[in-house]
């Protein structure tokens, strides 16, 4: 009931101990605190917090609108209804380097397991369309130097994230990508995020020349195939996403239950398709709740 009964430091150590071992890391993005909990229970093993989730929520563009308020205000609300360790979405770092070691304090104080930091430059793009920037390396490794830094709890996970490979075409790109993310490394990054590789011989490739976890991206309409996770973890990946996958059914199905009431005139056709009241209140604990009150002030069943 109320909050999640394991400790910050507790999920982050488990997600470490995750990626050193055992089975690659399923973590499908989380649009809202409810879904996250939906995620738990359906037995995956971590959740992940979206940066372009969190702009289209707020009716954004996912190009750096967001505040590190927004983002960590979100990631702690997510953070707080499930056992999960929560990777978090930092964009850039929301400002220069000083500014991105404050982002790691508050995303600890947000009770989150970890976050990744890019190498775009402001305003950032989404990493599976054309015509990135990228900072120059030096930028780059000062960002990830600042936030290893910053940390205050060293089971917190820096993820250095690059987009590199979609700045050049062909084995140039592939090349400059594993060049940068070996630097990121040895600048202290726990893990890396190659953004946009365009097949698993690319993932295989970063992962083999990496002694850190290696994520893969898997969103829909972007560079990469949707690979199944077996086929990610034999590449070489330890954790795979699914940022935006949830986000795009809610708001498919939604768009198309409002033609329906604009059509029919009423939801009743549509009554089938939706979680029913006490799905909802399972999902919610209610009953938990309802037997806190009963037993300690004012509510009688």
């Amino acid at each position: 009931m109320l909050f999640s009964r394991v400790t910050p430091a507790a999920k982050r150590q488990a997600l470490r101990e995750a990626l050193a071992s055992g089975p690659i890391v399923r973590m499908p993005g989380a649009f809202n605190p409810l879904s996250a909990r939906l995620i738990e229970e359906k037995g995956f093993e971590g959740v992940y917090v979206s940066g372009a989730v969190l702009a289209a929520d707020l009716g954004l563009p996912d190009i750096g609108l967001t505040t590190l308020t927004e983002v960590a205000g979100r990631a702690g609300q997510i953070a707080r209804v499930t056992d999960l360790p929560a990777l978090v979405d930092a964009d850039t770092g929301f400002g220069e380097p000083m500014n991105m070691a404050r982002t790691v304090q508050t995303m600890e104080d947000a009770g989150v397991a970890g976050i990744h930091v890019e190498d775009q430059v402001n305003p950032k793009r989404c990493g599976h369309l054309d015509g990135k920037e990228v900072v120059g390396l030096g930028d780059a490794v000062r960002r990830v130097r600042a936030a290893v830094d910053g940390r205050r709890d060293p089971g917190f996970l820096v993820m250095a994230r690059t987009d590199v490979r979609g700045t050049e075409p062909g084995e140039r790109g592939l090349r400059l990508a594993i060049d940068r993310a070996k630097a990121l490394a040895d600048a202290g990054a726990d893990a890396i995020f190659p953004e946009a590789m365009n097949d698993l011989s690319e993932f295989e490739a970063v992962a083999s020349a990496l002694d850190v976890p290696v994520l893969a991206n898997m969103t829909e309409f972007g560079k990469s195939e949707l690979f199944t996770a077996k086929q990610l973890e034999d590449a070489g990946a330890r954790i795979v996403i699914y940022p935006v996958t949830l986000l795009r059914l809610a708001m498919g199905t939604a768009e198309r239950a409002l033609d329906t009431i604009a059509a029919d005139g009423t939801q009743d056709t549509l009554v089938p398709q939706m979680q029913t009241r006490a799905r909802l209140y399972e999902l919610v604990d209610y009953a938990g709740y309802n037997h806190f009150d009963a037993n300690v002030f004012t509510y009688r069943p």
